[in-house]
């Protein structure tokens, strides 16, 4: 299988790190932005699991916290149950000023089935941007 680039979606937040780390590690935080996590901890090896997709489509995510630096990095392991690949997330915070720049990185993405297209980088790429630069981006600037 051929390695392609990762998907990357950069983005400035009206909010300083902590708040911006406060809200992609919070499960109550994340839930009113991102995905309702049954649980959640930003502590390397914790597992968590989540469904998203369409309404007419929903996929269970299977996922384990890789590496924690606070205010400034998680990541976590990415894959879907009943299906093969596993892709890697990265949020990185960068204090600038007032502000936090935040880059979410997102590789692995080829290794995931293409035939239903479900798993095609443009979804993902879609999705991340909207998830970052409209759902969150909205939540901390309501919430600071």
């Amino acid at each position: 299988m051929r390695s392609v680039a990762p998907l990357v979606v950069e983005e400035i937040l009206n909010a300083p790190v902590n708040r911006v780390w406060d809200a992609i590690t919070d499960k109550d935080e994340m839930k009113r932005w991102y995905f309702d996590f049954a649980e959640f901890k930003p502590i390397v090896g914790f597992e968590f699991q989540f469904y998203g997709g369409t309404e007419e489509k929903q996929f269970l995510h299977l996922c384990k916290i890789i590496e924690v630096i606070p205010d400034q990095k998680l990541s976590y392991s990415w894959r879907y149950d009943g299906y093969t690949g596993s892709s890697l997330v990265v949020f990185e915070l960068f204090e600038e000023g007032e502000q936090t720049r935040l880059k979410l990185t997102h590789e692995g993405l080829e290794t995931f089935p293409s035939e239903t297209g479900d798993f095609n980088r443009e979804n993902f790429f879609a999705g991340w941007t909207y998830i970052i630069g409209t759902s969150l981006k909205e939540f901390v600037d309501k919430t600071k």
